[in-house]
């Protein structure tokens, strides 16, 4: 519903509030808690109520499955736990489209198979899009999701299943 040609500047800070991003690199402040790093980004969206900020970390805390190291700082988890920090980060402001480059090329192959699973519950509860850029084939092939692979300029699909539940 946004005509990205035409977006004035002022309009890009919405639409920004609708997206959430899953980066590569993971990109936590790691000067500040597992907490900071998400009420920083509930304040510059406009969260102004310190309350509903606590209240929505720890959800989506719980959510990831890591609440209980809402007070340890970014290096002090393993990696697979700050994944779900970014992904936690990136569910904050409930978007409709999730952008994820590589959400599993930090991680060893049963916690990128819980990582792949977490962001398919999410899709399910939430019914965000979720799009994710990814060299693993071995992931790609066990999504319930529809997938596309870039060749020679275009976009061919290579995987189409129907989705088991709602979401897209």
């Amino acid at each position: 519903g946004h005509d990205l040609a035409n977006m004035q500047e002022g309009d890009i800070p919405v639409l920004r509030r609708k997206l959430g991003v899953i980066f590569q690199d993971f990109n936590l402040l790691n000067d500040r808690s597992v907490f900071e790093n998400l009420n920083w980004v509930l304040k510059a969206t406009g969260w102004n109520k310190k309350k509903k900020r606590k209240e929505r970390i720890h959800e989506v805390l719980n959510m990831v499955g890591i609440e209980e190291h809402v007070q340890k700082m970014p290096f002090a988890i393993s990696g697979g736990e700050q994944q779900r920090l970014v992904i936690a980060r990136a569910i904050l402001n409930n978007p409709k489209v999730i952008i994820a480059d590589e959400p599993t090329g930090n991680l060893d192959p049963d916690t990128a198979d819980l990582i792949m699973q977490l962001l398919q519950t999410l899709r399910a509860e939430t019914g965000a899009s979720i799009l994710i850029a990814t060299h693993d084939y071995r992931i790609v092939e066990k999504q319930d999701a529809l997938v596309f692979k870039c060749e020679e300029k275009t976009l061919k699909v290579i995987h189409q299943q129907l989705f088991s539940s709602s979401g897209g």
